[in-house]
């Protein structure tokens, strides 16, 4: 790994003596291992907000990995995004951005450590790549309506980054919100400074309504939006004086990573072995701005910002009637209902005289919430994967790196499943000890391997592999694959699969 790159400081100044603009580049770095629960029963532990289009066609992630393109910058943007995700949604995470035209590059996290060790393996791989260059950091499932002005900003915190300042990007509130973090804002940059850039006087934790309304109406706080600007040099030496153990295990992890295409698996007992910590309480909170080489600054935005943190927020977002009321998916029909958002996957939803509420629908669960208390969504979630843990882990439809399936009925005995295999893709040469299966084709041709011998089944063909014999599906052709299985036997869950072959690794 490369040395790092130990900048030279004016303390007087607190520039950076940089090589020249030219040669510094600016890194799209996502981080994207939230979970998203609020927005429980639509985002699930295997398919998280990140992962779901919520905004329109392209998922949360998408339209972050795109959040940069077409700004004029003084510098030079990579090509290459650089995400942090967790290593279970490295499939779903991968097909997106490649659908999206990035390339990329995957950060992968055998288990989740918050965002300050995500960022600074990041830094590492940038630093092993480009020596020092400027990281622009953003959650993976945040929106933002204002696209102009989100980017207006982020050059703004470019140019003081590149001065080796640790930029973060506060939101100029719009109300008292009780949900988002507040930052307190210190004295101008300068007097002449024209882009309003102030000095970072501190973060303050979700206030109550009282003290929420007190801080927008001081005018010295803004919102805590998350997203940070700053040279992977500047963070690492950050990271080293504020958490050194976070270093420390990071540093191993990437050092003892394997690299296979566009993931990098981090080495899981050293990333482990990491303080689980933010990046707003693991540095910038100890930072300050005393005579430091590392002072905290933060940029205003003013670009219809939205964390995307509960039902709430998304229908506050969202374009409305006259009653205002929201829908997404549907087909949905309000009469009498007011102030109401809905969200269904599919089956026709009707509010007669609701007032303030959130309905979600989906194949498997309905959630129906007073909007005020949206916020408590994850209460009920921890309840259901207690009782009901498998609600909360996938949806009916599951992606998988070879297409999907959707188990569409199951008994105590069996399990019906429509499966699609993408073209040209094939599942793992398997086996099961405990269940039997029926495959019938509808659409398309299947390459079946069964035990010693290959076939080809088209539509309206089938055969049956029995308990204990390999098998595997593969689609030779050029339409997806659609395939009815039905399972029969003794216990009929997916850890019931031992894999001989699989080209994704899986073990």
């Amino acid at each position: 790994m490369a040395e790092l790159f130990e900048p030279q400081v004016d303390r007087k100044s607190s520039v950076v003596d940089s090589p020249s603009d030219k040669s510094i580049k600016i890194h799209t770095v996502i981080l994207a291992g939230g979970s998203g629960t609020r927005l429980w029963p639509v985002s699930r532990e295997q398919c998280p907000k990140q992962l779901l289009s919520l905004m329109g066609d392209e998922t949360l992630l998408q339209s972050t990995a795109r959040r940069l393109d077409g700004v004029d910058f003084k510098y030079e943007l990579a090509p290459r995004v650089v995400v942090v995700c967790n290593e279970e949604h490295r499939f779903t995470t991968s097909e997106q951005l490649r659908t999206s035209g990035k390339s990329y590059k995957l950060m992968l996290e055998p288990v989740a450590r918050n965002t300050a060790p995500a960022l600074t393996v990041a830094a590492l791989s940038i630093i092993e790549s480009d020596d020092d260059g400027i990281m622009v950091v953003m959650p993976a499932d945040h929106a933002f309506q204002d696209l102009s002005g989100f980017q207006t900003a982020v050059d703004i915190g470019v140019k003081e980054a590149a001065k080796g300042h640790l930029v973060t990007l506060g939101v100029v509130p719009t109300s008292p919100e009780t949900g988002y973090g507040y930052i307190r804002l210190g004295e101008a940059l300068s007097d002449d400074d024209a882009n309003d850039a102030r000095w970072l006087d501190g973060f303050v934790e979700k206030p109550p309504p009282d003290v929420a309304t007190q801080y927008v109406e001081s005018g010295q706080y803004w919102w805590n939006s998350g997203i940070f600007i700053v040279r992977a040099s500047i963070w690492m030496r950050a990271v080293k004086s504020c958490r050194r153990e976070i270093l420390d295990a990071c540093e191993t992890a990437f050092r003892k990573s394997v690299s296979d295409g566009e993931f990098v698996r981090l080495d899981g007992e050293a990333f482990k072995s990491s303080p689980s910590d933010s990046i707003d309480y693991a540095i910038m909170e100890k930072l300050g701005n005393s005579d430091s080489a590392c002072k905290s600054v933060v940029v205003p935005v003013e670009a219809g910002w939205s964390d995307l943190g509960s039902w709430d927020s998304l229908w506050q977002i969202m374009p409305k009637d006259d009653e205002k009321n929201a829908s997404q998916g549907g087909p949905v029909m309000f009469e009498g209902a007011s102030s109401t958002f809905v969200h269904s996957d599919g089956r026709f939803v009707a509010c007669i005289g609701t007032r303030d509420l959130v309905v979600v629908e989906t194949s498997d669960a309905v959630l129906v919430a007073d909007r005020s208390s949206a916020q408590d969504v994850k209460k009920i979630v921890n309840r259901v994967r207690g009782e009901f843990y498998a609600l909360t882990v996938n949806h009916r439809k599951v992606y998988r790196p070879w297409g999907s399936y959707d188990s569409t009925d199951s008994g105590e005995r069996f399990q019906v499943k429509r499966i699609v295999v993408n073209p040209g893709s094939k599942l793992s040469l398997q086996m099961h000890h405990h269940r039997a299966e029926h495959w019938i084709v509808v659409r398309g041709t299947v390459l079946v391997t069964r035990g010693e011998e290959s076939f080809l089944l088209s539509e309206n063909e089938s055969t049956y592999i029995p308990l204990g014999v390999t098998h595997r599906l593969e689609n030779p052709g050029r339409i997806p694959l659609e395939i009815i299985e039905v399972q029969s036997g003794s216990y009929l869950g997916e850890d019931d699969i031992v894999r001989f072959e699989d080209k994704y690794g899986r073990g």
